[in-house]
């Protein structure tokens, strides 16, 4: 009996270091749990500077290019932050409603990074063509994540935009919309879309022929149109601008003839040269003597939705105008 009573002691510490050890392997666990738990929220994007990693789906985000504006309201966000647009005071017209708010934080080309800064940002949107030189600023403030370029490439800008937002499910969705849009204009179109096309864009001092990797002109041909054939020697490998457009002088007017020829011009607030190149431009004999010009084929069109906003919102648009002026006049 006294053996025994002298033994407790000793099972009783045991007892304690058992009980402690179990602890310690059940806080490990849960510890685990939470690491797993936290690992799951994460998430990394590749883009066109680098890896960015996101230890969570942001709610405040800060957008730096006019495409990628239009990207986050399409997905449903909201910035808290974004570059004011090429056009409007400061957003374009098509998008103003839904920018109630925001703080503008510079245009594209000249950010505001202390203003940024101050919106406290879990994830910044921008672009290598914009932004290359202020990109490890901005990555220092926030997590950002950059597009290469801005050309007719939206799609996948786009795709890139919804997965940093951790949204790539809703961002296929709204490119299957679109799709569906275009493919319904096809077939609505039918025998139309077997015209040759012409696209112009007018500036201050500067007019130019925008072609197939223009934001417009990758929307043509979805809809399957061909582009007027005496233009294609103009783009030449060593034009400055590839295939996107090509600066023009009059002599090249007959050269901008098509089966239909859209045209816009970039005035900002009105810009009074802007408008005087267009004016003079379109009172040109020789533009006058554009078939399509004579045979009534000629449409002006918004700026803004045809060139300058890039994003999934004017591409809609753009669908809607060339439906109102295809089928409907």
């Amino acid at each position: 009996m006294f053996r025994f009573k002298s033994l407790l002691p000793i099972f009783t510490i045991f007892a304690v270091f058992l009980l402690a050890a179990c602890g310690n392997s059940d806080e490990k666990a849960d510890g685990n749990k939470a690491e797993d738990k936290k690992d799951e929220k994460s998430y990394k994007v590749e883009h066109a500077m680098g890896t960015a990693e996101l230890k969570e789906t942001p709610k405040r985000v800060v957008v730096l290019t006019n495409e990628g504006t239009e990207a986050l309201i399409a997905l449903g966000i909201k910035p808290v932050g974004a570059v004011q647009s090429w056009l409007g005071d400061p957003w374009y017209d098509h998008i103003k409603d839904d920018m109630d708010g925001v703080e503008v934080v510079g245009v594209e080309h000249e950010v505001n990074l202390e203003k940024i800064a101050s919106l406290k940002p879990d994830l910044i949107i921008g672009s290598k063509i914009r932004q290359e030189a202020v990109y490890d600023k901005l990555n220092a403030i926030a997590p950002t994540v950059f597009s290469e370029t801005l050309r007719g490439d939206w799609k996948e800008n786009f795709k890139l935009y919804a997965k940093a937002l951790n949204l790539e499910e809703k961002g296929n969705d709204v490119i299957a919309e679109f799709d569906k849009n275009t493919e319904d204009l096809k077939a609505k179109l039918g025998d139309k879309v077997n015209q040759e096309v012409s696209i112009v864009r007018f500036m201050a001092g500067t007019t130019r022929i925008y072609y197939t990797d223009s934001f417009s002109g990758v929307i043509f041909d979805q809809l399957g149109f061909k582009r007027a054939e005496q233009q294609k020697e103009l783009f030449t490998a060593d034009n400055k601008l590839g295939n996107l457009a090509i600066e023009v002088g009059k002599e090249v007017i007959p050269k901008m003839d098509g089966d239909i020829l859209f045209y816009f011009t970039y005035a900002p607030e009105g810009d009074k040269q802007a408008l005087s190149t267009a004016k003079e431009w379109t009172n040109d004999p020789l533009w006058k003597n554009l078939d399509a010009v004579k045979n009534g084929n000629a449409h002006e069109v918004s700026d803004a939705t045809w060139n300058t906003a890039g994003g999934v919102i004017a591409a809609n648009k753009m669908l809607e105008d060339i439906e109102k002026i295809m089928l409907e006049k």
